[in-house]
């Protein structure tokens, strides 16, 4: 059992076994950062790798792509491969490329082949915007109206997706499922293999969005069969602001020809024989369009390195209990100010964050802003605090709570405008 002093928090930090890992990382004096489910700190050591990618071009030039330390030619597959263990992936089913929603474009151009009466996508209501905007626009390009052939299963009570409606929906037209392995606002952890086993079962094939989860939960994609997963390096995987997405492609679906086709896809061996006639690499690699952005995938190489000696499960395990010491500290400090816990309470289906909801959570954010607490706001009522593994203490939870409750006895928040920032 979880209790509500300092003590308790310091003693769980001392025996925190991931606690040597906070000194990695460049963490800004009186704040708390609680936002790395949006955007990860940096770490010193993808810093250096940035630095040493860097150098390469500058002392290298062009021979960078074949010399060094982190060849450039071969790094997209080099950083798939040690992301591998990350998603339960073989070396050669992860590649490092494009951005998450490119690479969906990229994968639905490949895996949704509409043929008689499937022809329909099927996603959920509560996914992100930009996967959403992706399916209609590549069901435009077949010929589909989107408003017919996207399926999006609803939210009961706005917050979750019952497993079993989506299960219930993957009727005989359906010829692709597009989920997120966590939902962005709540924090809901789908349970991925039984998803797809349902939809196998039934002929369709089913890809995965692990934006919120890749980095934060183990997962076992080889394993459970699932047909592809793309997801971000930049939120729990710590590469930097824009940093370069990944994808994973199971293994039995090499050979297929991706349905974007760009050069650096083509087999590494015959790519400069730059000829016309299109030969794919017989990896994931295969789904690479463009030349890969060296500088940056540069940091990951060396965010990688953490989670090698940290291992995920470790992190998970941390963030589970991260995340259960602060839902119990909400529920025992700010009991009086209507402050709902949205997010999953059960460990197997929470993700990395806590959803906290309440009317005024706008303008809450923003006083937690002024305290040094750095949140992260989704509309409409949403405050999202990630307590980050790698560099998030439980004294640092404790603290967050504290001010929280001292923003809402003395009523900071009425200062500010109940509405979003720009960004939120």
């Amino acid at each position: 059992m979880f209790q509500p002093t300092l003590q308790f928090a310091e003693y769980l930090d001392q025996n925190d076994e991931l606690s040597i890992y906070r000194n990695e990382f460049y963490l800004q004096a009186n704040t708390i950062y609680l936002d790395g489910n949006s955007l990860g700190l940096l770490s010193k050591r993808a810093e250096k790798s940035l630095l040493d990618l860097l150098e390469s071009w500058k002392t290298l030039a062009i021979d960078g792509w074949m010399q060094g330390e982190y060849p450039w030619y071969y790094l997209a597959e080099k950083l798939g491969a040690l992301s591998a263990p990350l998603v339960g992936a073989k070396e050669n089913e992860v590649v490092v490329t494009g951005s998450t929603t490119t690479n969906l474009h990229q994968l639905i151009a490949s895996f949704y082949h509409p043929s008689g009466n499937r022809t329909k996508i099927l996603a959920d209501e509560l996914n992100f915007p930009s996967d959403i905007y992706a399916i209609q626009s590549q069901l435009k390009l077949k010929g589909f109206d989107p408003e017919t052939h996207l399926v999006q299963v609803k939210s009961k009570d706005g917050r979750t997706i019952n497993e079993e409606d989506i299960i219930d929906a993957m009727t005989d037209d359906i010829a692709l499922i597009i989920l997120p392995t966590v939902l962005y606002r709540s924090g809901q952890l789908f349970d991925i293999e039984r998803l797809t086993k349902e939809a196998h079962d039934r002929g369709i094939m089913i890809g995965f969005d692990g934006c919120h989860s890749v980095g934060a939960i183990p997962h076992k994609f080889h394993e459970w069969d699932v047909d592809f997963a793309y997801w971000c390096n930049y939120k729990y995987l710590n590469s930097g602001p824009g940093g370069v997405g990944s994808l994973f492609v199971h293994e039995k679906h090499f050979g297929r020809m991706p349905g974007l086709t760009g050069w650096f896809g083509s087999d590494k061996e015959k790519q400069f024989d730059m000829k016309h006639e299109f030969t794919p690499s017989d990896t994931a690699g295969a789904y690479q369009i463009g030349t890969p952005h060296i500088l940056s995938m540069a940091p990951l190489a060396g965010s990688l390195e953490l989670y090698k000696e940290a291992t995920i499960e470790r992190i998970r395990e941390k963030s589970l209990k991260s995340t259960a010491y602060l839902m119990s500290l909400i529920n025992e400090e700010l009991s009086e100010f209507n402050f709902v816990v949205g997010n999953p309470l059960d460990d197997a289906f929470r993700g990395g964050h806590v959803c906290l909801e309440h009317d005024d959570a706008a303008r809450i954010c923003k006083a937690l802003k002024l305290n040094g607490i750095v949140p992260d706001f989704r509309a409409p009522n949403v405050i999202r605090l990630a307590p980050i593994a790698f560099y998030t203490s439980y004294v640092d939870v404790w603290n967050s709570v504290q001010k929280l409750k001292k923003i809402m006895v003395e009523k900071q928040y009425e200062q500010f405008q109940n509405e979003r920032e720009i960004i939120a």
